[in-house]
């Protein structure tokens, strides 16, 4: 390569680089326009979610897929670069705050109709559920004790810390097999996946803590079962803020659980279409000695869609994620041969919603996908 071709190429991937380090902070745009929504009132609490299920995925349409990666030699810089690492850490502290900011107003504040407060319940939890949860994926992913503390705060948050159980040790383990809650099989509609994922899943958790504590020789109804804390906390921290609450404003204060437990419901089954959309119908096969075949690129749906990339971390790269657990989420690359969805996510999810439209889409691209893999073994 001449000197001329270098200097191109360096000077390429410092460009994008710089995109990409501004991109990521696109996902403070959701919670502005929620704060925003709130101040103008009434029917602009649904700001945020025009901007979602609308203007995203309008903007992600016109800018189309980005399939650039960051070159081989350097994704040990960028993987290191502290940078990514503080914009996940500002956000577990925002969103502690931004929970705060949002139990206040609707105890304190001015959401009196009722379609203020399913317009502003469902546009909390787009920043909670959508960004928040895929932040504490991405933390609960890592080594460092810190990250990993940081996704549990996140998790709190909504209500779903199991997940980090089951996710890590359950989900990872079993992605594209029957025995995965989370893995939606062909022709489930999302409704019948929902029930099936977060009951089963729930359950698969203690079943995995369990195990642990049975192999420390501790007994599973220790206070070192983490299932008993993840599930307490959430009702404990809830039910100390409306004490708090209440004592403040000399009444009860049923807007705090109200809404703190009804934005984690919306918060988790947007995770939940979320994982519909990416495992969709996808299973893996067994080898003649009866273990499933490794998880490779090609066992998760994948859509590299520039904009919803940025503001959801890179994790609609979920082919690479689920090939390589530990990457961080700047540096999870493309590959053409994983099956790719037609939108990004937050179109994916809307057809998702209407099962006949998710099929009719789905389907053949599920079959084309067998048909694939089957000659690609051969």
């Amino acid at each position: 390569m001449t000197l001329a071709k270098l200097d191109q190429k360096n000077c390429y991937f410092y460009n994008m680089n710089l995109l990409r380090k501004i991109g990521y902070f696109t996902a403070f745009v959701i919670p502005a326009l929620v704060i925003v929504g709130y101040y103008l009132g009434g029917w602009w609490n649904y700001l945020a979610i025009a901007e979602v299920f609308i203007i995203l995925p309008l903007i992600d349409h016109l800018l189309g897929v980005n399939t650039d990666n960051v070159p081989k030699e350097k994704e040990t810089t960028v993987a290191n670069d502290y940078y990514y690492r503080f914009i996940t850490f500002l956000w577990t502290y925002f969103q502690v705050a931004f929970i705060g900011w949002g139990i206040y107003v609707t105890c304190f504040g001015n959401i009196t109709a009722i379609h203020e407060w399913i317009g502003f319940t469902l546009s909390f939890a787009l920043v909670t559920g959508g960004i928040g949860i895929t932040v504490a994926h991405e933390l609960g992913h890592k080594k460092e004790a810190i990250e990993r503390f940081y996704s549990k705060v996140l998790l709190l948050t909504v209500s779903y810390m199991h997940f980090y159980i089951e996710h890590n040790k359950g989900h990872h383990v079993q992605v594209a097999t029957p025995e995965d809650p989370a893995t939606a099989r062909k022709n489930e509609n999302f409704f019948a996946f929902w029930f099936r994922s977060v009951v089963k899943g729930y359950q698969h958790a203690w079943h995995i803590e369990n195990k642990r504590l049975e192999r420390n020789g501790k007994s599973a109804f220790s206070l070192s079962n983490n299932m008993i804390w993840f599930t307490l906390l959430p009702i404990l921290v809830c039910g100390a803020i409306t004490a708090g609450c209440s004592i403040y404003a000399g009444y009860f204060t049923w807007q705090v659980p109200t809404f703190f437990f009804g934005q984690s419901f919306l918060a988790f089954t947007l995770l939940e279409l979320v994982n519909y959309v990416e495992h969709y119908g996808i299973m893996r096969k067994k080898n003649a000695d009866g273990r499933y075949e490794r998880v490779t690129p090609i066992h998760s749906w994948n859509a590299s869609h520039l904009l919803s990339n940025f503001f959801l971390f890179q994790l609609q790269r979920h082919s690479d994620h689920h090939a390589n657990a530990i990457k961080r989420y700047q540096i999870l690359r493309h590959y053409d041969e994983s099956p790719q969805l037609p939108a990004g996510y937050p179109t994916m999810i809307m057809i998702a919603m209407v099962p006949p439209l998710w099929f009719k889409l789905m389907n053949h691209r599920l079959e084309q996908w067998h048909t694939n893999t089957e000659l690609a073994s051969k």
